[in-house]
């Protein structure tokens, strides 16, 4: 197989982007660099596709590794032939290559291999061939009746010879492929109680079966959750009879033969004792291997718009996290995340001390002049929104609040991280700090929190840690390398996941600017220990001076492409100076005058032509679009005659350009801003069809969790979320999104609301 043209059709690329892509990740560069500073070799592919393609790339890396490794193994039992070689190696799944292994494979002592030691194979041999003879099959077998070996008699040799038989149905790769194919496409999961008179949660799989081609990802997670749990009991059901008549049409290949019913038997023996259980092994495998996959690939999506959520700058924050019995820590927070005091107040259950947290809300607010309250979603939310909600109405103060998500904030204050970066406060202190600063930049504290525990995704507990650890490790990666990082200002975590920086290094980054003060230049990242010239390039460009010596190094521009840039300003007649000045928003119209006949000029309501200098006359719609369509074709002309000149690739042009434009531009500024409040809703107040404004908490495969303001976050099922086809709430909808929606159901026993996206889908 050559695994770059297999990866090319796969990805529908060309081959030349593959290969340029294979050789520039076996040579050692990282994804994040990859998408982003070697575009003209990759085509322009993105993060996210290389990302897979790499997986892909191991798969069949390790494929191939199998092939010759079970080629040796079964040469070395001198059993290999031509046609059994090229078999192996035209096989393209794993699983093609371990059934065609399976015959040859050493196994533990079966009843089998057992005959085998007996001398019963010369006689599993001759039932097999199926051959027209004369007498009982007895009779055949009196020959291997061996008291020394434990063949008593000739029943015994012949049911010795039938084990034989049974195993080498059960081993036969063709055998094994049709009935894997036939119990995808008929089999069904079945699942009942454990204990019928047990109710929980799995209530609705107590008498439940659906098809396997069928099944959603979410029920398989669901049905092996209360398995583990010994809730449920889980199985596979197949059309026994039907399988094995399919069967019978592969082993009986005589139906003269004396030995034809005794086939019939072992047959339903072979598919009963082994083959059967070993594909219900397979399925519930696959089925489980698809659905975590696929719960991995949500998680990610959501886990990626919870960390480009774009930050709300230059807020002062008073963060609570909600308790009962401990009461809320409080903490303030500067426009910068310094902590400015800190508290606790009890407005809840038992103490419900009212009057004493708004004092205490009262002195901090008007102190540090707090103009945000940022209100932990977990225990006790509801309780404390509604106290913070009324202190601000009585109080008339021009404070607006926000619910924070707080998954994973007790993970990290605790952990050893937040003791070494605060070691003077107390683990509920540090919780509050982290809600604040997951408002004032969710990307930079979320970073702190293992991927996996930051709660956006459905059954995350019950996945594979090391798939789910590596996909997400890859997300936050895109998205911290997407965005970029303050060298002078990133914590070691925020560090650790830049192109080519591991922890050790983050840390001696961290170091070096206590010990030397701030970063001047990114030339002074070689100083760092362990951070060669290999991690220097991959890093350098992800990471950001502000009003350092090089106005550049406060950009993405990458240290490679400096002298390329500056050709640009020299192009165009503009000093470095101006990026450090907030760029040059009309480089490419400058760009572009180079190349006319006559310069572009700014015209009434800033429109820019290069028809002249006068202005002109306001254009029709339709000429305005075509005068449009006509300006982007000029750009693409001059950029690509501008690339050719200072010799470098068109999409590294455009990337320069683009951050002369608008340097070190947040990508999050295009995310849906936060959603603040100034007064609560009573879940006693909602009605069916009332219309509510939210915002998208979390994603999963059957719908959205979107908060609306009360105690619970009210689901919308996916069949209400579009008046189109969509396959997946992704397709319409991402955490943090801010939504209108209309109630649909009201379950106040159980305080849950089911809510829609369509008002004509309330039913």
């Amino acid at each position: 197989m050559n695994i770059n043209e297999k990866l090319s059709e796969e990805f529908k690329v060309r081959l030349s982007q593959v290969e340029n892509t294979v050789a520039l990740i076996e040579d050692g560069n990282t994804i994040p660099f990859i998408a982003r500073y070697r575009k003209e070799a990759t085509g322009g592919l993105s993060d996210i596709t290389l990302r897979e393609l790499d997986e892909r790339l191991s798969y069949l890396k390790n494929l191939e590794t199998r092939k010759e490794e079970v080629i040796r193994l079964i040469d070395e039992q001198g059993k290999l032939t031509d046609e059994l070689a090229a078999e192996i190696r035209a096989a393209e799944m794993l699983q093609r290559v371990e059934d065609l292994y399976k015959p040859y494979k050493q196994k533990r002592a079966t009843r089998a291999s057992k005959a085998r030691e007996k001398g019963l194979g010369p006689l599993a041999e001759i039932i097999w061939a199926q051959r027209e003879l004369s007498g009982e099959a007895l009779d055949f077998a009196l020959p291997y009746v061996d008291a020394e070996k434990g063949v008593a008699d000739a029943a015994g040799a012949l049911a010795g010879a039938l084990d034989i038989i049974a195993e080498m149905i059960a081993d036969d790769p063709d055998i094994t492929a049709a009935l894997r194919e036939k119990t995808q496409k008929e089999g069904q999961i079945v699942s009942e109680a454990a204990d019928p008179a047990d109710r929980t949660v799995y209530d609705m799989y107590y008498e439940y079966a659906e098809p396997i081609a069928k099944i959603p990802d979410h029920r398989v997670l669901a049905v092996n959750r209360g398995e583990k749990e010994k809730k449920l009991k889980v199985r596979v059901r197949t059309a026994v009879e039907a399988f094995l008549s399919a069967l019978e049409g592969f082993v009986i290949t005589n139906e003269a033969s004396i030995f034809t019913e005794l086939l019939r038997e072992t047959i339903a023996d072979s598919y009963k004792r082994l083959i059967a259980p070993s594909l219900e092994r397979e399925m519930r495998a696959a089925l489980t291997e698809r659905a975590e996959a696929d719960a991995v690939k949500v998680f990610a999506r959501n886990t990626e718009s919870l960390l480009m959520a774009p930050p709300v700058k230059g807020i002062r924050v008073l963060a609570v996290d909600p308790g009962f019995r401990t009461g809320c820590k409080l903490a303030v927070l500067s426009e910068t995340g310094k902590l400015q005091a800190y508290a606790t107040v009890y407005p809840t259950e038992p103490r419900r001390d009212i009057a004493g947290t708004e004092a205490t809300l009262k002195k901090l607010i008007d102190k540090y002049d707090v103009n945000v309250i940022a209100i932990g979603n977990g225990t006790a939310s509801r309780e404390t929104e509604e106290v913070v909600s009324a202190f601000l109405a009585k109080n008339g103060q021009d404070i607006r609040y926000t619910i924070v998500n707080e998954a994973g904030a007790s993970v990290y204050s605790a952990s050893k991280l937040a003791t070494e970066e605060y070691p003077d406060l107390d683990v509920t202190t540090r919780g509050a700090m982290s809600l604040g600063r997951r408002l004032q930049d969710p990307m930079a504290e979320l970073v702190k929190i293992p991927p996996q525990n930051i709660g956006v995704g459905q059954y995350q507990h019950d996945i594979n840690k090391g798939l789910l650890e590596r996909a997400l490790t890859g997300v936050v990666e895109n998205c911290v390398n997407r965005v970029g990082v303050d060298l002078n200002t990133a914590s070691a975590p925020l560090l650790s996941y830049v192109a080519g920086i591991n922890a050790a290094i983050a840390k001696n980054i961290v170091t070096w600017r206590e010990e030397n003060g701030p970063f001047e230049d990114r030339t002074q990242l070689k100083k760092i220990p362990k951070l060669g010239d290999k991690a220097f390039d991959q890093c350098a460009g992800f990471l950001r001076i502000a009003g350092g010596r090089n106005p550049l190094d406060g950009t993405s521009v990458h240290p490679e492409s400096y002298e390329a840039a500056v050709a640009v300003l020299r192009h165009v007649s503009v000093g470095e100076d101006e990026i450090a000045r907030g760029g040059v928003s009309d480089i490419e119209d400058r760009i572009c005058a180079v190349y006319a006949e006559t310069p572009r000029v700014p015209e009434t309501g800033g429109r820019v032509r290069l028809k002249g200098f006068a202005a002109l006359a306001p254009l029709s719609s339709a000429a305005r679009a075509a005068d449009t369509k006509s300006d982007e074709a000029r750009i693409g002309e001059s950029l690509k005659r501008l690339a050719e000149e200072i010799g470098v690739g068109l999409p590294t042009l455009r990337d320069i350009v683009a951050e002369i434009k608008k340097p070190a531009r947040d990508p999050r500024e295009d995310a849906p801003p936060v959603v603040f409040r100034q007064d609560v809703k009573s879940f006693a107040d909602m009605q069916v069809g009332m219309e509510l404004v939210g915002t998208v908490r979390n994603v999963v495969d059957f719908g959205a969790f979107v908060d609306v303001g009360v105690k619970n976050d009210g689901l919308v099922h996916i069949s209400r979320m579009s008046d189109r086809y969509i396959r997946h709430p992704l397709d319409a909808v991402s955490v943090g999104d801010t939504v209108k929606v209309w109630i649909v159901s009201i379950d106040a026993e159980k305080q849950k609301l089911s809510l829609s996206m369509r008002k004509d889908k309330l039913n």
